[in-house]
């Protein structure tokens, strides 16, 4: 009988939280902990928690009472809370939440161990510095066939509506070297698509002296013959430069996607955000993008009811958002923090009037986007197929190369048309679709033949594979 103690985990927020859970997972299995997906069987239990805006910070706090019962009725002996939320209120969760044995902050993610066997109990007041890299042990929960890297942590950027300077820490790099063993690595253990990673994954290498050091590093991802697509997400405006586009031009492992969030077009509220900018200049910028890499897909996202915010400065934002017809588009609603530099600008927006020009702004964003994606209906594409669909019994599910997991639409499969398929084998495969029709955010399509063998790869002991976590929230 296995006398291993069994771990519970969940992860709350962003892909960049959930490689701090995979690694705080790899750290804790290499130690002998086995993950379970009951909470009630579980006799540790980790709570990874985000504090980026105020709903987030709810739910972490109820992820963690939600725990705190199963620390009390089940059997869990100990229950360790780490992440953003500690950060920022870890003295409140010790104080109001007196079943939280241990806190876990950003940096201090190579201490989980000493965490859950009751060496840890408060943190030193200290700046984040934890970098893991490509020995660092991870247990993947993402599907086999992609797997996301984080290239850098932290953020130096002053923009006034952001706190990650001080949940993550000073901006800093990865090594050249473990970014692409790393990438080496999962490409052996069958995955096909690698996702970099970090608050401002184009200035990576500059903390390191690498200049370009992005475009560098795609050039060399992109020779790696056992992935398919290498994606790379969240560039900062004005770090789009000639080189980068060109490198992404010019590999066929580039997917032909960029994630830019531009928060705003109008002049005054970029200023105010401490952005920089203006509508023309952002035109300019996404002319370049589309002549340099054709037929690329564009995704951003905005702000609305940001301080000071007009209805001028809305309905510019508005034309600027008719006039560069992204692909994907996401709009939050701004989030009053007490710590950030924004809260103490005047001219605040009624949140009201905040979701209101959320939602006008989705509902414009819907009739383009559905009017995109009805020109590609009788186009073919290389697609990975991911496998079941979520909705229906009835549909597979499938991505394109501008489409990123979980944040961006999907391809619905009804019709599998390639001779010889082994429907079981086919999770994970490059295929190649036509498109029979358009909805709002999704394509429907069918499989006319499939494009590479199956992979058998087993994940490097360094990176197992969850099959059953307890829980992941992204």
């Amino acid at each position: 009988m296995s006398t291993a103690r069994k771990l519970g985990f969940i992860s709350l927020g962003c892909p960049k939280n959930l490689v701090d859970s995979e690694v705080m997972m790899g750290i804790l299995s290499r130690h002998g902990y086995e993950l379970t997906p009951r909470p009630e069987e579980a006799d540790v239990l980790v709570v990874n928690t985000c504090s980026f805006i105020e709903p987030a910070q709810q739910e972490s706090v109820n992820t963690i009472l939600e725990m705190a019962e199963y620390k009390r009725s089940g059997r869990a002996q100990r229950l360790v809370v780490a992440g953003c939320l500690v950060e920022r209120f870890g003295a409140q969760v010790r104080e109001q939440i007196p079943e939280v044995d241990a806190l876990v902050g950003t940096g201090d993610v190579a201490r989980i161990l000493e965490a859950t066997e009751g060496g840890l109990h408060e943190l030193a007041p200290s700046p984040p510095e934890f970098l893991y890299h490509d020995l660092s042990p991870r247990v993947l929960t993402t599907p086999r066939h992609f797997a996301y890297i984080k290239i850098n942590e932290g953020c130096d950027h002053p923009c006034s509506f952001c706190i990650i300077p001080e949940l993550r820490g000073r901006f800093r790099s990865r090594r050249f070297e473990s970014v692409i063993r790393e990438a080496e690595q999962l490409g052996r253990a069958g995955a096909r698509e690698v996702i970099l990673i970090g608050q401002d994954t184009t200035a990576y290498g500059e903390d390191l002296g690498i200049r370009d050091g992005l475009p560098m590093l795609l050039e060399r991802l992109a020779g790696i013959e056992d992935l398919a697509w290498v994606r790379f997400l969240y560039c900062y405006p004005n770090r789009v430069t000639p080189r980068l586009l060109e490198t992404i031009a010019r590999h066929p492992r580039l997917v032909k996607y960029l994630d830019v969030p531009l928060q705003h077009a109008s002049q005054s509220v970029l200023a105010r955000m401490k952005r920089g900018g203006n509508a023309d200049g952002l035109l300019r910028m996404i002319k370049r993008i589309r002549a340099t890499i054709p037929g690329v897909w564009l995704r951003t996202s905005f702000i609305s009811g940001f301080p000071g915010e007009t209805e001028a400065d809305f309905r510019e934002l508005c034309d600027f958002v008719r006039a560069a017809e992204f692909d994907w588009l996401g709009v939050f609603a701004y989030s009053d923090d007490e710590t950030a530099e924004s809260h103490a600008l005047g001219g605040k927006v009624d949140p009201e009037t905040i979701a209101d020009r959320r939602d006008r702004l989705m509902s414009l964003q819907r009739k383009i986007s559905r009017r995109k994606l009805a020109r590609r209906v009788g186009e073919s594409f290389t697609a990975v197929l991911e496998g079941p669909s979520r909705e229906s019994e009835f549909l597979w599910q499938a991505r394109l190369e501008g489409m990123a997991p979980e944040i961006d639409g999907r391809v619905l499969i009804n019709d599998i048309d390639a001779p010889g398929c082994d429907l079981a084998a086919l999770p994970g495969r490059m295929v190649r679709v036509e498109i029979t029709a358009a909805q709002e955010y999704d394509l429907v399509a069918r499989v006319a033949a499939v494009l590479d063998s199956p992979r058998n790869a087993a994940p490097p002991a360094s990176s197992p594979r969850a099959e059953s976590a307890l829980r992941i929230l992204v």
